[in-house]
């Protein structure tokens, strides 16, 4: 008789001990996807980078802040948001999509940076080759790293991008990128300046 009180009593506790089994592995599953909240960057602005944005929404999207960069420091938003259209697709790529990179604006020294594939024009021909470039928490952040680019400029040359900043309409801001080396491709300003005419960008100058 003993022995059969204390198989029921045994018998009695394992439903108790598989409730709270599961109790404890839901509550571990919350707590991880809490942490993994936490850890995201940003994770307002992941959620906003993640969904599509047709042409019109991008532009909205950036142009608040652009104004304010123009009034704080003379970048046209022409330039900002055209060189954002064509830098990162709409937003699309990977670096502006994943890293919140709008500009493929390069990694030195300790600063956050992924490494990825990118095509660089050399010796007349158009060439794969890996870079180290600069990982943000938000657009508004690649955009403010943007505009210190231009007033900065590099270790080596603070007045790289002066040209930018001191001209007067988007075509001479353009040109100004393309003297300062800001890209391989020999086309650049062309591709900016195209892209500002065909979405009118300049009525935000």
């Amino acid at each position: 008789m003993k022995k059969k009180k204390k198989r029921m009593k045994r018998n009695r506790q394992i439903p108790f001990i598989i409730s709270g089994l599961l109790l404890i592995s839901f509550s571990f599953v919350l707590s991880l996807r809490a942490l993994s909240d936490q850890r995201s960057p940003d994770n307002a602005y992941g959620q906003q980078v993640a969904s599509s944005y047709s042409e019109e929404e991008f532009i909205s999207r950036l142009l608040p802040h652009a104004q304010e960069l123009q009034a704080g420091y003379g970048v046209l938003p022409s330039i900002i948001i055209g060189q954002a259209i064509l830098e990162s697709n709409w937003g699309t790529s990977q670096l502006a999509s994943h890293y919140f990179n709008l500009f493929g604006i390069k990694a030195y020294g300790d600063a956050r940076k992924v490494t990825l594939d990118t095509q660089e024009f050399f010796n007349e021909q158009w060439v794969v080759i890996q870079g180290d470039f600069r990982v943000y928490d938000s657009w508004e952040e690649s955009m403010d790293d943007h505009t210190k680019l231009f007033i900065n400029g590099v270790d080596w040359d603070p007045n790289k991008y002066a040209g930018v900043l001191t001209a007067t309409n988007y075509q001479e801001a353009a040109h100004a990128l393309q003297l300062a080396g800001y890209a391989t491709d020999p086309n650049y300003a062309e591709k900016v300046i195209h892209v500002i005419e065909t979405y009118q960008l300049y009525q935000y100058d």
